[in-house]
């Protein structure tokens, strides 16, 4: 039975600690072979004055926002078209690459591209993992299936798709789509 326990400077709210616990229990997970129940997480929470580093106390860096949350967010703001609500979370260093596309920099670039594939598409979600990389990013994967229409009118569903995304301080610097829409067009 794994036992982990993470001291942390104050501050942090009950839901940023739940992620806290559930983050390290997946990291247990990992490497070593426990059910989740058999593992446990202790945060010990330290005041800033009981703290200090090179003989000056501290205060805690902020929570990061939740990254399958953002990415949630994105999501829907482009589905919504709300473009400007879904610009306002990438990084100015934001890429993306869909099938058949080389890296694409923009918004307008997406669209443009889109427009003689299909009038929209929204997505239903099967799932979302997010997990730490080795380098600064977050990841996130969501997968599941796309409907929507064709530029003729006809209609489409239960085409799968699976989506990956990079963020790195709260902003999202790089998606990376996968779907079967070509096949399904091609065999219509």
């Amino acid at each position: 039975m794994p036992i982990v326990e993470l001291h942390v400077l104050q501050g942090y709210e009950s839901q940023e600690k739940l992620r806290l616990h559930e983050a390290l229990t997946d990291a247990v997970r990992l490497v070593v072979p426990a059910p989740p129940e058999a593992i446990t997480v202790l945060i010990h929470e330290l005041k800033g004055e009981d703290y200090s580093r090179g003989g000056i106390h501290r205060q805690g860096a902020s929570a990061l926002p939740d990254a399958g949350d953002l990415v949630r967010t994105y999501l829907s703001a482009m589905e919504a078209r709300d473009l400007e609500r879904a610009q306002s979370m990438l990084s100015a260093d934001f890429v993306m690459e869909f099938p058949g596309t080389g890296p694409l920099r923009t918004l307008d670039e997406l669209i443009a591209w889109a427009k003689p594939r299909y009038r929209f598409v929204k997505k239903t979600y099967d799932g979302f993992d997010v997990m730490q990389s080795r380098k600064a990013a977050t990841v996130v994967y969501c997968r599941g299936n796309l409907s929507g229409e064709w530029p003729d009118g006809d209609s489409f569903e239960g085409i799968r798709f699976i989506d990956r995304f990079e963020v790195v301080a709260g902003k999202i610097t790089r998606q990376d789509v996968w779907n079967d829409i070509a096949e399904v067009k091609a065999n219509a």
